[in-house]
């Protein structure tokens, strides 16, 4: 019975041998000349204002979170559509209380505020 498993672990043994290799090698070998301009933060070749620690508003996170959740219903609407002639008025039906239980959702985001960026 272990001498199934003894493909996978050869396998794992491999895996991590070659990242710490990897690693030793390149530690090793790789030039080790660090500038001011090599420890600066990258941020699309302009120069870094503020810092890295700058707090977002909790609005900011809200939209993220709300679009992932709306951003989810077409993940749900695509299967749907490409067996929509299969799952037939049932799945007609089940994909009408789908829709509306996500617009009830948006209309109470919309009326909370939510959206409203400031």
């Amino acid at each position: 019975m272990l001498g199934a498993y003894l493909p996978i672990l050869l396998l794992v043994i491999v895996a991590v041998g070659f990242g710490l290799v990897s690693l030793v090698a390149s530690s090793l070998i790789g030039q080790k000349k660090s500038s001011a301009v090599k420890l600066a933060p990258y941020e699309s070749g302009c120069e870094p204002v503020g810092t890295a620690r700058e707090r977002f508003s909790i609005k900011f996170y809200l939209i993220a979170m709300l679009f992932i959740l709306f951003d989810i219903e077409a993940v749900f609407l695509y299967p749907w559509a490409i067996l929509y002639k299969r799952l037939g008025v049932f799945g007609l039906a089940e994909m009408g209380v789908f829709i509306v239980i996500l617009f009830v959702g948006y209309i109470y985001v919309w009326k909370k505020g939510a959206l409203e960026w400031e």
